[in-house]
């Protein structure tokens, strides 16, 4: 359908030159000549037409079949949105690169055009690119989710969107903060929702002459009527708010006996259930036997100690660990409990600075 000539073997015609064997053709043959360009023409036009719209359907398929695929593999909403956006650029390029090179237009040019505008544009946004990279590292590592509670560049809040050139986080008293991605990547990241369990510390000044011993007991006591407030011994201490959420479903789903998988070689081979069922005895064997890091247990009991002794105060250091969700509830109510309570119950006094003057008479 198509012919190709050799641009080396093909006379080069200038403007003039096309002009003047215009005017030695006759009237018929140029009518000819116009017709049989515009039938090409039309030819050409109606198959770029046909390869866009084919190229719209396979695309579309595309899209669906690795949205299904992440999907189904569960992978992180932000990093399957960003990917999806990614292929559906790329492959709308191809089709337009490839439609324009039917239509008879030189695409080497065109590609050389469109990498000079991209060096530019790069080189215009440097800092955009940056941050740009920057949100591909915070999807794929995931240093932090939405719904996490962060501190980062100076802002402290909950994560309420990832994108790919900022993040959004919601600060507590209702504020939106949009930070850009270059730096959450390259900077320090206190994520405090990673993990499941959260230390508080009181620092709690009594007078000299108090009784030390006494607001120890009181303050554990009422430590100890708090359910919030856990106690004994912690054997998994390194667990993380996913591993967490993972073991917690484990210890509630249902067993479900496990299904023999057999594998492309299986098939092939012909190999039966006995032989494959040994086989992945072997595999369980292996790991079983693997050495494992037995995480050393903490103990989680709340603890009174004293801290220091000050110019005018003893300073006790009580330590108490909540899950993450109630440290600040817990942090606050004990802030009055203790306030309230410990006057009464150990009959202690809160110091505060004070000055003795003493004036002579002469």
């Amino acid at each position: 359908m198509f012919q190709t000539t050799d641009p080396a073997a093909a006379p080069t015609v200038t403007s003039d030159e096309g002009l003047k064997a215009l005017k030695t053709l006759s009237l018929d043959d140029l009518i000819d000549k116009v017709a049989h360009n515009m039938v090409q023409f039309a030819i050409s036009l109606a198959i770029a037409i046909f390869v866009f719209y084919v190229g719209k359907f396979i695309i579309r398929k595309l899209y669906n079949l690795v949205e299904a695929i992440m999907v189904k593999r569960n992978i992180d909403k932000s990093l399957t949105t960003f990917v999806l956006s990614l292929v559906r650029i790329v492959l709308y390029f191809i089709l337009i690169v490839t439609v324009i090179g039917i239509l008879g237009i030189e695409t080497s040019s065109f590609l050389a055009l469109f990498a000079s505008a991209g060096v530019a544009i790069g080189m215009a946004l440097s800092g955009t690119l940056q941050n740009f990279a920057g949100g591909v590292l915070i999807l794929l590592l995931k240093p932090y989710r939405i719904g996490d509670y962060i501190e980062a560049q100076g802002y402290a809040g909950t994560v309420t969107e990832i994108e790919i050139f900022n993040t959004i986080i919601c600060t507590a008293d209702n504020k939106s903060i949009i930070i850009p991605n270059g730096g959450l990547s390259t900077g320090s990241i206190n994520n405090y929702s990673r993990q499941a369990l959260r230390r508080v510390d009181w620092t709690i000044s009594i007078s000299y002459g108090d009784n030390v011993e006494a607001a120890r007991k009181a303050i554990l006591d009422m430590l100890a009527q708090d359910s919030r407030i856990l106690t004994g011994m912690d054997n998994n201490p390194g667990t993380t708010m996913e591993e967490k959420e993972a073991a917690e479903a484990a210890e509630n789903a249902v067993a479900v006996p496990a299904e023999v998988k057999r594998t492309f070689w299986d098939k092939l081979f012909k190999r039966d259930a006995a032989h494959i069922a040994a086989r992945e005895a072997r595999k369980a064997a292996r790991r079983n036997n693997r050495p494992r890091l037995v995480p050393t247990p903490v103990d989680r009991t709340p603890v009174v100690k004293l801290a220091s002794l000050g110019a005018s105060s003893v300073d006790l250091t009580v330590r108490a660990w909540v899950a993450s969700a109630d440290y600040w509830g817990v942090f606050f109510d004990f802030n009055e409990r203790f306030y309230n309570e410990l006057p009464a119950a150990a009959g202690i006094s809160f110091p505060f600075p004070q000055m003795d003057v003493h004036v002579t008479h002469s």
